[in-house]
């Protein structure tokens, strides 16, 4: 079987099956009054897909998908006004998302504690956290093992309130501002 971009994939196990479907309840009642089964559906089997096609190992492939999915849904839930707890969004953007912007999510994340949601991505994302920076970051007592690559995608930038480019030569996305902005500029131009 191919992907949608023409590249072999692994079919989905019976266990990855059953893990999918115990994810899809999960997130459904976490999302239980915002979004119906076919959207978390939608949302967690395309973020299966992201993952599936570079994925050498697919044992862990049904928990990112769902660690994904509920990243993405809560970036849905921001971005159409369902979910604001007064907290800014910060995005760190790098073409791997497997270095700089993994470090910049845990030292952001070290230092704002529950006062402000960071998250991460890539346009061509790794299929790994770089080990280097995994033990840069635990030397400053800053734990990024249980991170992983992960794409960039529409609901996740448009939720930010500052995205902030690591300076990989990525052209940088640019979206208009929420409503609720107030400032002189009519777009939220990426940080560089």
């Amino acid at each position: 079987m191919t992907d949608i971009n023409g590249q072999p994939r692994q079919e989905i196990t019976l266990d990855q099956q059953v893990a999918l479907h115990t994810a899809a309840t999960r997130l459904a009642e976490q999302f239980d009054g915002i979004y119906g089964t076919e959207t978390i559906e939608r949302f967690l089997h395309s973020s299966y897909e992201q993952f599936a096609t570079a994925a050498s190992i697919a044992n862990h492939l049904p928990l990112l998908a769902e660690r994904f999915a509920r990243q993405r849904l809560r970036a849905l839930a921001r971005v159409e006004g369902h979910h604001r707890d007064g907290r800014p969004v910060v995005l760190f953007l790098c073409t791997h998302n497997a270095g700089r912007s993994q470090m910049a999510l845990g030292f952001f994340t070290h230092l704002a504690g529950d006062r402000a949601i960071a998250w991460s991505g890539g346009s061509e994302p790794g299929i790994a956290i770089n080990p280097s920076a995994i033990a840069a970051m635990a030397e400053r007592g800053i734990d990024i093992s249980g991170e992983f690559p992960k794409p960039w995608t529409d609901e996740v930038i448009r939720a930010a309130d500052v995205v902030v480019t690591m300076g990989c030569g990525d052209a940088c996305p640019v979206f208009p501002a929420p409503a609720t902005r107030t400032g002189p500029s009519p777009t939220r131009p990426a940080l560089a």
